[in-house]
């Protein structure tokens, strides 16, 4: 039985790491996380960076690049990701005002293309959801499903949130288990029980994480993300927090 690796997704301490990123990622690697899904490189050269995550014994996991990049700049993108010795591009949003249907479907042209290109130089596109793909489209199904369907499927991976699948009034283990072979990045995040439905710690909220991380051992994940998007408390402590749950739970 397998140990997935824990990384953090540095947007959630993005105050800090505007502030002093180079402290920020020490505090990251003291805290006890092996890895980063990195949200920009905090003014570091690709060099800087790939020399200072070494020196602390972080790995770089993945980047979250925005899709206008990727379009534009997936050449570099990728040459990028190797010298920093990441295996993983992520897709991370879609912009409010390319949603539609057309949209969408443009989405999934350029997500084959942008694909292949990472898969000829050995590195994985993913693509990263929020809630609204998981409005119906007109083909009936949600635009995820029609995402992943559409999608070459070993060119192009899913990185799913447990906390927007959860939102949407989804069972995140069953969408990681219909997708077995396509989710090597998990974002784990928990939900306030209230009626905010607030980003929360892990295990401190009402997500049943439980059978996720139960599932995880037995498949193909590579790599559980912890992220926060917002905290009530300071996000260094939030994200302490949902890593020693993570140590006291993972199976």
């Amino acid at each position: 039985m397998k140990e997935i690796p824990v990384a953090l997704q540095m947007y959630t301490l993005r105050n800090e790491a505007e502030k002093d990123y180079i402290g920020t990622l020490q505090k990251v690697a003291d805290l006890g996380y092996e890895g980063v899904e990195l949200a920009g490189y905090g003014g570091l050269s690709v060099k800087e960076l790939k020399g200072l995550l070494d020196k602390l014994n972080l790995r770089a996991v993945s980047s979250h690049i925005s899709l206008s990049e990727l379009r534009t700049n997936a050449d570099q993108v990728i040459e990028d990701q190797l010298e920093l010795g990441s295996t993983y591009i992520v897709c991370p949003y879609l912009p409010p005002e390319e949603r539609t249907e057309e949209d969408y479907f443009r989405l999934i042209d350029d997500l084959n293309t942008i694909g292949a290109k990472c898969f000829e130089a050995g590195i994985t596109l993913c693509y990263h959801h929020h809630d609204f793909e998981l409005m119906t489209l007109s083909n009936g199904k949600t635009a995820l499903e029609t995402i992943l369907a559409e999608t070459n499927p070993h060119m192009v991976k899913a990185e799913f949130d447990i906390y927007w699948l959860t939102y949407a009034g989804e069972k995140p283990v069953e969408w990681l288990k219909r997708y077995q072979g396509r989710t090597p990045l998990v974002h784990l995040k928990d939900m306030t029980t209230d009626g905010e439905r607030f980003f929360a710690e892990l295990g401190s909220g009402g997500v049943d994480l439980e059978p996720i991380l139960e599932f995880g051992m037995h498949s193909d994940v590579d790599w559980w993300i912890v992220e926060q998007d917002d905290s009530k408390i300071p996000p260094i402590d939030s994200v302490r927090k949902s890593l020693e749950y993570l140590r006291h739970n993972q199976v």
